[in-house]
C-alpha cells in the first residue's frame, strides 16, 4: 500500500513536538480505533509509520486518514501493516474552500441528500458534518 500524503499545516493538533508524538498519535488513534489490532506508531520528521493488523481495508483507510489529518503530519506509511484485500471501491478527496458534504455528495452520487454516506464513511475524521476544513482528506465510498 505504501505512503499517503497529507497537508502538514492543517488538522487537529495532537502533539506539540515530535518528542512523545508517537505515543500521543497512538493514543489519539486508539480513542476511535476503526479496527486496527496491535497498533504501533512511530512519528519522525512529519511521517507517521503505522504497524499492526487491520480488520479490513476500510479500517486501515480510516486509521490512515485519522493519522494524516493531524496537524504536523505530511505522510503516513503503512508498509508494516497487514490488511485484507479491499472489498469496495474508494476514492480520496481533499476538501477545498467552500465545499460542503452535500456538495461533495452531489458531485459523486448525483444527490446532495446522500451526504450522510460520506459522513458515516469518515466518522473517525469528521466529528460534525457541518465542520469540514480545506486540506482535510476524506474517503468517498463508490459502491
Amino acid at each position: 500500500m505504501g505512503l499517503f500524503d497529507f497537508v502538514k499545516d492543517i488538522g487537529k493538533k495532537v502533539f506539540t513536538s515530535e518528542d512523545g508524538a508517537s505515543a500521543q498519535v497512538k493514543d489519539y488513534l486508539e480513542t476511535d480505533n476503526p479496527g486496527v489490532n496491535d497498533l504501533g506508531i512511530s512519528v519522525q520528521d512529519g511521517v507517521v509509520t503505522m504497524s499492526g493488523v487491520a480488520d479490513s481495508a476500510e479500517a486501515l483507510e480510516k486509521a490512515v486518514l485519522m493519522a494524516g489529518n493531524i496537524k504536523g503530519v505530511s505522510e503516513v506509511n503503512v508498509d508494516n501493516m497487514t490488511v485484507p484485500a479491499p472489498t469496495g471501491k474508494v476514492e480520496y478527496y481533499v476538501i477545498k474552500s467552500g465545499d460542503t458534504l452535500s456538495g461533495i455528495a452531489a458531485k459523486y452520487y448525483g444527490k446532495g441528500s446522500l451526504y450522510p454516506r460520506i459522513f458515516e464513511a469518515n466518522r473517525e475524521v469528521i466529528k460534525n458534518p457541518d465542520l469540514i476544513y480545506p486540506g482535510q482528506k476524506i474517503r468517498i465510498p463508490l459502491d
